[in-house]
């Protein structure tokens, strides 16, 4: 990360009215963030806490209530700004009656990028999203999966400098997941800015630098990752190979030091791990199963 600021919210407010001019929903809490130049920064919280209104409000897509919005110094509501912003919503709207390429050829000529530029950038696209195989088919055939897959696709198609993305995982299986999380920190290592907007907690802690949580439209925590997942309190050791003997010895030691054994096990892999695994193993070595190996039947 540079240091310098991409995005700049300073005690930004939004206050949804009804007909009649009264207050009905407060979406947004003076918010004050930054977001610096080459980090991917998380927006989290539950359903209704305000992140897709300050996704909205950073677009210009919203008029704020109170407070400024800025996006590489200007005002979030200068159109200019745009130019160097992908955005991919919380539901794609596209034209279901065209096909991968048609779709970003639609978009690159919003952005007037020259025709020879154009062709070289939506193949290279299509191949970093992988729906080559699929780049002729209308969209209307297209899974959710692919409909995202092809929804970043659009939001890269001007070369951004900012990248928003509202739940961006949304409708993949944990494979295409996988493969969103990379991309995404792919981006990052271009040198890129990225705003990732989820409530799912572990797509965030995967790919972040650092994290706003968001509740009921204010900012509960904001932070490193890292150093806000780390309980400062707990020593965690890790060995392999030990004996009982040793690991009594270990237990022993915290004892006489008045220290407090909390767990003393073997560690687990993640659900998500083991998946991608077994997938992998199986691709591989396809008519293979994986399984684990079966512990010895005791005799008597």
């Amino acid at each position: 990360m540079s240091g310098e600021a991409v995005i700049e919210t300073r005690a930004l407010s939004k206050v949804y009215r009804d007909f009649w001019g009264r207050q009905k929903v407060r979406a947004l809490k003076a918010l004050d963030l930054e977001v610096n130049k080459g980090e991917i920064f998380g927006l989290l919280g539950p359903n209704g806490s305000g992140k897709t209104t300050t996704i909205k409000l950073l677009l210009g897509l919203l008029f704020p209530t109170d407070g400024q919005a800025l996006i590489f110094g200007k005002p979030a509501t200068d159109v200019s700004k745009n130019e160097r912003i992908g955005y991919l919503p919380e539901e794609s709207y596209l034209y279901k009656f065209l096909n991968a390429e048609e779709t970003l050829d639609f978009y690159g000529r919003l952005f007037d990028i020259p025709a020879d530029v154009r062709k070289e950038r939506i193949d290279k696209l299509i191949k970093l999203v992988k729906i080559d195989g699929a780049r002729k088919r209308q969209l209307r055939e297209y899974s959710k999966g692919m409909t995202r897959r092809i929804g970043l696709a659009q939001a890269l198609i001007n070369d951004p400098d900012l990248i928003l993305l509202d739940e961006p995982t949304s409708g993949l299986d944990p494979i295409g997941t996988r493969e969103m999380k990379d991309m995404i920190l792919d981006l990052r290592d271009q040198g890129k800015t990225v705003v990732m907007c989820s409530h799912l907690l572990a797509d965030v802690q995967d790919v972040c630098d650092r994290i706003a949580i968001l509740h009921q439209g204010e900012l509960k925590e904001l932070g490193r990752v890292d150093s806000l997942l780390t309980v400062e309190d707990v020593t965690q050791i890790r060995a392999r190979g030990l004996s009982d003997a040793c690991r009594d010895e270990i237990k022993g030691v915290i004892s006489r030091h008045e220290g407090e054994l909390l767990e003393c096990d073997n560690p687990t892999t993640t659900l998500e791990d083991l998946f991608l695994s077994i997938v992998s193993d199986s691709e591989a070595r396809p008519g293979r199963r994986v399984v684990a190996e079966a512990a010895p039947t005791p005799t008597n």
